[in-house]
């Protein structure tokens, strides 16, 4: 029986011809669309894929011999043993190497999931209204005693509806760290590792920590925006409309580190997007496309003291100083 880590060799095989293919560039948009389409088909081709991201991220790329022939040079005619060579390199690299897990929150089971770069919209059974950002997975659960709506990952912008059910039941977000109920709202909810983030923008939203279970709840205000974990609620601050822009495909950044902003925006395409730390502290501000992230790096670069660098036909961008 194989193990829980093994992945199909014809698979893998499937994943080292596509990084080698990235790596040779010039694909064309039907061609990266096909990279994607075959990324996301099942879990196999998403795991052997996130196995090669991992190979090229820590040791710095592939071994010197073996990443010439198989990146720099589609022409060498040993490239089909190169081939073979780095698809036997990503079955044989340790999971503890690779320093990856896919499990249940990666979204393949979940009732509604968003993929990388992509919104969804969904209208649930009783009028509420779900826009899921990218790469963010959901459950949904009505049930007698209530309307509950559990985020794996990612981020919401819920906008409740009365039940017409009676007695009407309540509407609930779960999260990891706790449990929010709405009291005729509009809100935000993003999950992290460790914590949830929470803005309200009409309404009230209730809170109650999976920690603290007999804690009294707290209540966030329309405008008042928090982060908590499962034991604690951080400081509440003011937020507003600009906290929601991605709804309609934008990055607002108000005197924003530019680290935040390169971890932003690399949650919205596919690959990797590194920032120097030479530059992480510069603060930058402005609107920028989420649907868009090459225009938005070249907004980016034509404004601020920086250089973007792309290898990997675009996979793979670094933000350093000019």
């Amino acid at each position: 029986m194989s193990s829980p880590t093994s992945i199909n060799p014809a698979v893998l095989e499937q994943a080292a011809e596509w990084l080698m293919r990235l790596g040779e560039g010039n694909l064309s948009a039907q061609e990266l669309a096909q990279w994607q389409q075959w990324r996301t088909s099942n879990v196999e081709c998403e795991r052997a894929w996130r196995r090669a991201e991992a190979l090229l991220g820590t040791l710095g790329g592939l071994p010197a011999d073996l990443a010439l022939s198989a990146l720099d040079r589609p022409a060498n005619p040993q490239r089909r043993t190169q081939l073979a060579r780095l698809a036997a390199l990503l079955a044989l690299a340790p999971a503890s190497w690779l320093g990856w897990q896919l499990d249940q929150r990666q979204g393949w089971s979940a009732d509604y999931h968003s993929p990388i770069g992509e919104r969804r919209r969904l209208t649930l059974a009783d009028g509420t209204r779900v826009t899921l950002n990218t790469d963010t997975s959901i459950d949904v659960n009505f049930d007698p005693l209530q309307r509950l709506i559990r985020v794996r990952k990612g981020e919401i912008l819920v906008q409740t509806a009365p039940d017409l059910q009676v007695p009407a039941r309540p509407l609930r977000v779960s999260t990891e760290q706790g449990r929010l109920e709405a009291l005729g709202t509009l809100f935000n909810v993003r999950e992290e590792t460790g914590i949830t983030r929470l803005a309200v923008l009409d309404g009230r939203v209730r809170i109650e920590l999976n920690q603290q279970p007999q804690a009294t709840p707290t209540i966030l205000l329309a405008g008042q925006q928090t982060a908590f974990s499962a034991s604690a609620i951080g400081a509440m601050r003011a937020t507003d409309s600009s906290r929601t822009a991605w709804t309609q495909g934008m990055l607002v950044a108000d005197r924003m580190r530019l680290g935040d902003f390169a971890a932003e925006l690399a949650r919205y395409r596919p690959g990797v997007l590194r920032c120097d730390p030479a530059v992480a502290q510069v603060r930058i501000s402005g609107a920028f496309p989420l649907d868009d992230s090459r225009r938005a790096l070249s907004m980016l670069s034509q404004t601020y003291p920086v250089r973007v660098t792309s290898r990997l036909g675009g996979y793979w961008v670094t933000i350093a100083q000019a």
